[in-house]
C-alpha cells in the first residue's frame, strides 16, 4: 500500500502536539459578556429563554461583573431595561437612567473593567422600535440626534465605548461628532455595522422587553441573504468614525464574518447571540449534546472566522471550561 509522503495523523497522536499546531486558541481575553440591568434593589429575575441570564439590578449586576473580571473577561456589555417608555425613549438619555447609574457602580468597583454600553431606543421606547415613528415610519434623523444624545450620557457616566445597534444611516458619524462636541474624544464606537434581521433575536427581546409591538425591523436591519452589502455597510461605518465593527448574528454569518475580516482594517467582533445561547442550553439540557465541548467548538469557530472578540452570553462558562 502506498501513503503520501505526508501524514496528517502523526500530528494528532497526543494532546502536547495538536496543541503545537493548533491554529486557534481560544482564550477569556476573547469574550464580552452581556448583562442586563433592571431598577430596584437586590433584583434577580431569571429569564426562562436564556438559563443562567437574568435581570439584575445594579448592585448585582457590579457582582456579575465582578464575577467575569476575576475570570479574565475583560469586557461587559450593558442592556437597561428602564421603568417607563415613551415614543421618544428619553429614559435612555437621561443622566439618572439605569445603565448610566449601573456604568458608574460598575466603573467605580471595578475601574479596570472595560464597560460597553448598547445605544439603541428599542427597550426604551412604548412601541419597541429602534428609532423615533412618525405616521407609522422610523425617521432615521430625529433617530441619529437621540442615539446621540444617548452616546454621550453613556460616556459622561463613564462608559469606555458605545455600541449603537440601530441599523440608522449616519448614526456612527453623528454619534462621534456628539461626543466629540462634549469632549469625550477617548469614548470608542463598537457599530454594530452589520446586523441582520434575524429570527435568532427572539430570548433576547423577551429578556429586554423591547419586542415591537407592530411590525418588523426589516426597513433597518439588513436582509439575511444578502453579503455584499455587509461590506457596505461596514465601510460607510468605517468612514464615519467607527473604532470596531460588529457583525450580529455570528453562526449562521460565519461567512460574513470571514469576509468583514478579510476586506476591512479595523478589529471585528462578533456577538453570539441569545438564540444561538438558547438552543444549546435547551440541548445540553435534554442530553443530547456536550454543552462545554459544543459551546468551545462554537466560540472557536466564531474566532477561526476571524472575530477578534466575542460577545456571548456563555462567556461566564466558556471562561471556567478553558481553566479546567
Amino acid at each position: 500500500m502506498i501513503f503520501p509522503e505526508y501524514r496528517a495523523r502523526r500530528m494528532r497522536a497526543n494532546e502536547n502536539l495538536r496543541k503545537m499546531i493548533r491554529e486557534t486558541n481560544l482564550l477569556p481575553d476573547d469574550f464580552i459578556l452581556p448583562l442586563f440591568v433592571i431598577g430596584g434593589k437586590d433584583v434577580k429575575n431569571p429569564i426562562p429563554s436564556m438559563p443562567g441570564h437574568f435581570q439584575f439590578s445594579v448592585e448585582n449586576a457590579v457582582k456579575k461583573a465582578k464575577e467575569a473580571s476575576d475570570l479574565g473577561i475583560p469586557a461587559i456589555m450593558l442592556f437597561g431595561i428602564p421603568d417607563k417608555k415613551d415614543s421618544l425613549g428619553t429614559a435612555a438619555y437621561n443622566k439618572n437612567g439605569i445603565v448610566q447609574k449601573a456604568v458608574k457602580e460598575i466603573k467605580n468597583k471595578i475601574p479596570g473593567l472595560v464597560v460597553i454600553t448598547d445605544v439603541c431606543l428599542c427597550q426604551y421606547t412604548d412601541h419597541g422600535h429602534c428609532g423615533f415613528i412618525e405616521n407609522g415610519i422610523i425617521d432615521n434623523d430625529i433617530t441619529i440626534d437621540l442615539l446621540g444624545k444617548i452616546a454621550v450620557s453613556h460616556a459622561k457616566a463613564g462608559a469606555d465605548m458605545v455600541a449603537p445597534s440601530d441599523m440608522m444611516d449616519g448614526r456612527v458619524a453623528e454619534i462621534r461628532e456628539a461626543l466629540d462636541e462634549n469632549e469625550k474624544f477617548d469614548t470608542a464606537i463598537m457599530s454594530y455595522a452589520v446586523k441582520y434581521c434575524s429570527a435568532f433575536y427572539g430570548p433576547f427581546r423577551h429578556a429586554a422587553h423591547s419586542a415591537p409591538k407592530f411590525g418588523d425591523r426589516k426597513t433597518y436591519q439588513m436582509d439575511p441573504a444578502n453579503s455584499d452589502e455587509a461590506i457596505r455597510e461596514a465601510t460607510m461605518d468605517v468612514e464615519e468614525g467607527a473604532d470596531i465593527i460588529m457583525v450580529k448574528p455570528a453562526l449562521s454569518y460565519l461567512d460574513i464574518i470571514y469576509r468583514v475580516r478579510e476586506e476591512i482594517d479595523l478589529p471585528v467582533a462578533a456577538y453570539n447571540v441569545s438564540g444561538e445561547y438558547a438552543m444549546i442550553k435547551a440541548a445540553a439540557e435534554k442530553g443530547w449534546v456536550d454543552e462545554k465541548k459544543i459551546t468551545l467548538e462554537t466560540l472557536t469557530s466564531i474566532k477561526r472566522a476571524g472575530a477578534k472578540m466575542i460577545l456571548t452570553y456563555s462567556a461566564i462558562d466558556a471562561a471556567k471550561y478553558l481553566q479546567e
